[in-house]
């Protein structure tokens, strides 16, 4: 792999999502022809549009994908269809055909060229890897390239390795979703990857664990909540850690109720509760400042549910930068449950979509994606339509044409 692949100086334009190539893509112009011979417009045009379109294979592999028929969609109208034979799709200086743009009627106005030559990079969407860069589960051809290699894509349920493989109508290709998560998401600040660094210089190994902390542990583990083991309620000393206080007062209340007595509210209330009391513990050692506040409120809340008479206990003073998320705290919690604060993950938590990305976030109109599972199906081969063409490209038509001319002689 080459060391520099986004330059500044020479104008390449790359399938990646890098702040550079968007760089690059703000200063793209037509190039200049008036100097040069149709040789040297054609090898430019060529050099240009490969190193977008799979510049990640060889140039003797994509002469033996490359294919002069272009596939394209004429719509059939009849009464369009009534008046032109077709010839006027195609219409360029010196064919000695043109537009008469002063005629009047629907028919002069309906009249759009189709760009043929934009397809000649189409075989290349065919490709696994390219397919998945197009379906946004990976920032750069190349990144999607390696997930295939390292074996995180799936084909139809089935392990594929080849990021060659040439997708057929009907494909559904899955991604890993943490690789998705990390290809697409944020990275680590440097104060993130301090901190992980830091809690795995802490953490003991397994072998040196006491019984005395396995104990411990096990006691505050909220995975083994059981309504058939109520433990007694005991008053946390004062310099006990207010989450550890807070988690084992939860658990009391949880265990000391009888489920089967609950109405369909309070049972509500009372999963909602232990949902949040779960994520809690598993964010102990980094938890949002949110997350203790809301917490208590849920805890005083689902105990008047359940015993009105009782007064609910003095909550904690929130900070007024906390006020607008404590309103709220069932949202606030379940916001946390959907993107919680991971340090062990090697993107950026919690989660968001990486920089640069919105200019790149866009979905062909050949693939059908679902972004909950990070699949996609490959529905249909691209093609090109009246005033549009369905291979995304950063060029001009103008570009494609020259390079069809070059690879024209020089293939099949």
């Amino acid at each position: 792999m080459r060391r520099k692949f986004h330059g500044l100086k020479r104008l390449k334009i790359r399938q990646s999502w890098n702040k550079y190539n968007l760089y690059n893509l703000s200063r793209l112009r037509r190039q200049d022809v008036k100097t040069r011979t149709f040789f040297q417009q054609k090898w430019t045009a060529k050099a240009t549009t490969r190193a977008y379109h799979g510049e990640q294979i060889r140039e003797k592999q994509w002469q033996r994908m490359f294919r002069p028929r272009l596939a394209s969609v004429v719509p059939m109208d009849h009464r369009y269809l009534a008046h032109f034979d077709g010839s006027e799709q195609a219409l360029g200086r010196g064919s000695g055909l043109d537009v008469d743009h002063s005629a009047s009627g629907d028919t002069a106005r309906k009249v759009q060229k189709t760009p043929y030559m934009t397809m000649v990079y189409a075989p290349m969407e065919r490709r696994l890897d390219t397919a998945i860069f197009r379906a946004l589960f990976a920032s750069s051809a190349r990144q999607a390239r390696q997930f295939v290699v390292h074996g995180f894509v799936r084909v139809n349920g089935k392990k594929m390795i080849y990021p060659g493989y040439m997708l057929n109508p009907g494909d559904m290709f899955q991604v890993e979703p943490e690789r998705v998560l990390y290809a697409t998401g944020a990275p680590k600040t440097r104060s993130q990857r301090r901190s992980g660094r830091k809690k795995a210089k802490k953490t003991p190994p397994a072998s040196e664990i006491t019984s005395n902390e396995k104990s411990t542990d096990e006691d505050l583990d909220m995975s083994a909540l059981s309504l058939s083991e109520p433990i007694a309620t005991a008053t946390p000393p004062p310099s006990e850690n207010p989450i550890t206080a807070l988690l084992a007062r939860a658990r009391a209340t949880i265990s000391s109720v009888d489920q089967l007595t609950l109405t369909a509210k309070q049972k509500q209330a009372f999963r909602s509760l232990k949902k949040s009391a779960k994520t809690l513990y598993s964010q102990r050692e980094n938890a949002p400042a949110f997350a203790v506040p809301a917490l208590e409120a849920e805890l005083s809340n689902f105990t008047a549910l359940i015993n009105p008479s009782t007064t609910s206990p003095t909550p904690t003073p929130v900070d007024s930068k906390t006020a607008k998320d404590t309103t709220a705290p069932g949202k606030t919690i379940q916001q946390a449950n959907e993107n919680p604060i991971d340090p062990s993950k090697p993107y950026g938590t919690p989660w968001r979509p990486r920089d640069y990305m919105s200019p790149f976030a866009f979905i062909p109109r050949y693939l059908e994606v679902n972004q909950n599972i990070c699949a996609a199906v490959y529905l249909r081969h691209p093609v090109a339509r009246p005033g549009l063409a369905e291979v995304p490209t950063p060029f001009h038509q103008e570009s494609y044409q020259l390079a069809f001319n070059w690879y024209l002689r020089r293939g099949r």
